[in-house]
């Protein structure tokens, strides 16, 4: 296989590209390094392509080792033949190479194998020949011996050769697991009488090609936990006709003990083994698309606009140990703690106010951030009571806890915060998940984020890499400052290890802060090629040169300051957004010309003026800000038709969840989302969005909202 010419088709890009990408790959680059600062090698493909290409890259090297490792074996085995050679050459996938390989992989001890030790291969032979003059009984009788007692045995052990070849028959198997694909059903059944969430299944049934892929992830767990019984119910008449197609020439007695082996072949051997495969095709197609939704709700998660300036309390709610409380100040450092008990059982309501009022005015807050776990609703409720009373602007939003307890019991968090237990450091996570949600929940495994679906059944290491890689783009795209960045943030920086984090970390406490880009060289460890990768995500704001404040790449220097001087523009016109001149020459001359005057690509030109436009820029806050409140309803204030402002907190495939104000969020089911039809809900929606929604039902008892974004027409 050209595995180049392979990847030019499967992703339809031009061959240049997809050659240049690979060599960069190869040469230990980056995906984020890649994507941003080799738009010209690339043709500017994106990070998500890169990362698929390269994930596809590496599967298409490990078919061809695997092809390797079996034209060895089968030329080892003096079985190899130009057909065979063609076939394997030809395996676009494992499973295709699998079935390939099947003949010639050595067996257990099998019923064929055993009646292949008896000799009776030359019969089985003989009646795969089909002729109308045989009679197989009268043939068998010739093989009966010590071991052979008669020949009905040695009928048997003929139809087990024959079965076993016909279910190591790569054609046959491809024909079978399409027939299988597109007619089998998937049936489920109660393993046990209280079937709880899983009662839905208790006599289930939906088609192979069309079943819903969360559907198969939910099944799956309920098999798995015992409470439902799983198959795939298929028409073995449409699998022996296949066969018989396939095998049977005319009409004999031979032909008859052949149309028993495909009986026999596909209920014992085929059968059991392709609705396996099948199965497993099904739950990894529903893991894929799992992932990729979790991927793509902890981005849009990640990249929620910061929310800058402003002295935050953190409230982590409870109701026995009480609601622990941080003053976190606009840079994300700690001013103050303590712990209130507004709600049950102590319910020192006045005393919590006046401790928090007075926090209030000490530190000058101006945000509340409250987490969402036990006790929530109660702390909302005493909050907007705390904001009326103050009368001076405060707002306060509801913050995920997802992950916080497992940051808040980490390493990580005693180091950071050796002088307060975990519950405080809760608080302050809190706290920072609302001024600046990428640098905080970077500190936390992204599994642990919760923005998913059947996360805890997915395959872990897949979710992990497919998580990572979401994360590390994420914080090279908002770029990182050098100068406050933590260990955990500095460690998802393209190029730059943990070890190499802690020695940013070090060097910094050591002299002082960074004073220039340049002096990265000076960090233990951090070489040439990490450099190279990192340096134009990290941010220098005090710096003298503008340049260290931009994600303009060092490499890119000598051309960016050719500009600023070919155009007269200085570092303080940069600095205060001043580059009109720039724009008037590029709309003078063009594009091209300039950026050929300065001998870089275009892309790379397009970029160096974008980042002088607004040098040390947030991506982030070019989004809408998140949505904060300052007064609280309950579930039971709901009622249908109701209008309310909410944001999405979750994207999965029958819908969103959105949190509307009242401690339970609502599913706006698939159909609910918009009046035209769309695959899945990502199509319209992400995490983070402002929505308008109406209120369809509510179940006080079992805790359930549902909503709608579709406008009432009597509205």
């Amino acid at each position: 296989m050209d595995i180049l010419k392979q990847l030019v088709q499967e992703f339809s890009l031009k061959p240049w590209q997809v050659e240049n990408t690979v060599k960069l790959i190869d040469d230990g680059n980056t995906i984020p390094f890649i994507a941003r600062y080799r738009k010209e090698a690339t043709g500017s493909l994106d990070d998500q392509l890169l990362r698929e290409m390269s994930d596809r890259l590496t599967y298409l090297r490990n078919l061809e080792e695997q092809k390797e490792k079996v034209i060895a074996s089968i030329t080892e085995q003096e079985l190899m033949t130009e057909e065979i050679m063609q076939a394997i050459e030809n395996a676009k996938t494992m499973t295709e190479l699998d079935d390939i390989y099947r003949p010639f992989r050595p067996k257990r001890k099998t019923r064929a194998s055993v009646a292949k030790a008896k000799g009776l291969q030359p019969l089985a032979d003989r009646i795969l020949e089909q002729n109308k003059a045989d009679d197989p009984f009268e043939l068998a009788k010739e093989y009966i011996n010590d071991e052979v007692e008669t020949a009905e045995d040695a009928l048997q052990g003929a139809r087990d050769i024959i079965a076993e070849a016909i279910s190591d028959n790569a054609e046959d198997r491809k024909l079978l697991r399409y027939a299988l694909r597109s007619n089998g059903i998937i049936t489920t059944s109660g393993a046990e009488e209280e079937l709880g969430v899983y009662e839905m299944y208790k006599e289930y049934s939906e088609p192979v090609k069309s079943i819903a892929r969360h559907r198969v992830l939910a099944i799956n767990r309920g098999e798995k936990e015992g409470f439902l019984k799983v198959g795939i119910d298929f028409d073995k008449t449409i699998a022996t006709d296949i066969l018989k197609g396939r095998h049977c020439e005319g009409v004999s007695k031979s032909t008859d003990e052949v149309i028993t082996a495909i009986e026999d072949a596909f209920t014992r051997l085929i059968f059991p083994s392709i609705e396996r495969e099948i199965r497993n095709e099904l739950t990894d197609s529903a893991n894929e698309s799992s992932i990729k939704v979790f991927s793509e709700n902890t981005r849009n998660l990640l990249m929620q606009p910061p929310v800058k300036g402003r002295v935050t309390i953190g409230l982590d709610p409870g109701y026995r140990t009480g609601c622990k409380v941080a003053v976190v100040s606009e840079t994300g450092k700690v001013l103050d703690t303590g712990v209130i008990y507004p709600a049950p059982p102590h319910s020192k309501i006045d005393e919590a106010k006046k401790i928090i009022k007075t926090l209030v005015k000490k530190h000058d807050v101006k945000m509340f951030a409250i987490g969402n776990g036990t006790a929530s609703h109660e702390t909302e409720v005493f909050a907007a009571e705390v904001i009326k009373e103050l009368d001076c602007g405060i707002t306060y939003m509801v913050v995920s806890e997802a992950g916080a307890s497992v940051y808040s019991a980490s390493k990580l968090a005693a180091e950071e915060f050796p002088q307060f237990d975990v519950s405080l450091r809760s608080a302050v996570s809190i706290a920072r998940r609302l001024q600046d949600p990428l640098a905080e929940l970077v500190k936390i495994d992204p599994k642990a984020i919760g923005v998913g679906q059947y996360q805890h059944d997915m395959p872990q290491k897949e979710l992990g890499a497919a998580l990572d890689g979401v994360v590390e783009d994420c914080v090279n795209s908002v770029g990182v400052d050098l100068n406050t960045a933590s260990p955990q943030l500095l460690s998802r920086v393209a190029g730059v290890s943990s070890a190499v984090a802690k020695n940013i970390v070090k060097f910094r406490e050591e002299n002082g802060e960074f004073t220039s880009r340049s002096q990265l060289n000076k960090v233990s460890k951090l070489g040439p090629k990490a450099f190279e990768q990192c340096a134009g995500f990290l941010r220098v704001a005090e710096s003298s040169n503008v340049l260290d404040n931009t994600a303009v790449h060092p490499e890119s220097y000598k051309a960016a300051k050719e500009l600023l001087k070919i155009c007269k523009v200085s570092d303080e016109d940069v600095r205060s957004g001043n580059i009109a001149p720039i724009t008037l020459k590029i709309k003078v001359e063009g594009t091209s010309a300039l950026a050929a005057e300065l001998g870089i690509g275009e892309p790379t030109l397009k970029d160096i003026v974008s980042e002088l436009s607004k040098p040390g820029r947030d991506p982030r806050d070019e989004l809408p800000q998140p949505m904060l409140r300052s007064d609280v309803m309950g579930i039971e204030d709901l009622k249908a038709g109701m209008e309310l402002k909410g944001t999405v907190r979750n994207v999965i495939d029958f819908g969103a969840f959105v949190d509307v104000g009242v401690h339970q969020d609502g599913l706006v089911h698939i159909s609910q989302i918009t009046n035209r039809y769309i695959k899945h809900p990502s199509d319209v929606l992400k995490v983070g969005d402002i929505v308008t929604v109406w209120v369809l039902d509510v179940d006080v008892k079992r805790n359930r909202i549902s909503l709608t974004m579709k406008e009432p027409k009597n509205k």
